[in-house]
């Protein structure tokens, strides 16, 4: 859980997230550029590559390969599990 804690706290990882939730199955050129255009965020891509690597390890998201082309997929799994955690409970407690 700490990993899910550790990408959601840059900013950039969650403009990221932000972009996929609004366009999901995008190439890192894609996210490039839309973060360019839409925030100004003008990070090399191997900043972003990096950036996609740490929600990948977070199991945020998930990649597919078709041909030379690496697709990326927000999993929100790991956020319901997350507000789960607590959200659960809360509920538990109303009467």
């Amino acid at each position: 859980m700490g990993d899910i804690f550790k990408a959601l706290a840059d900013p950039t990882r969650r403009k990221i997230l932000d972009e996929l939730a609004e366009r999901d199955g995008q190439t890192l050129f894609e996210i490039c550029t839309r973060l360019t255009m839409k925030h100004g965020l003008t990070s090399s891509r191997q900043a972003i590559s990096q950036h996609m690597d740490v929600l990948e390890e977070a199991g945020l998201i998930h990649t597919r390969r078709e041909g030379r082309y690496k697709f990326h997929h927000l999993d929100p799994e790991p956020l319901r599990r997350l507000a789960d955690r607590w959200l659960t409970k809360l509920k538990e407690k109303d009467p």
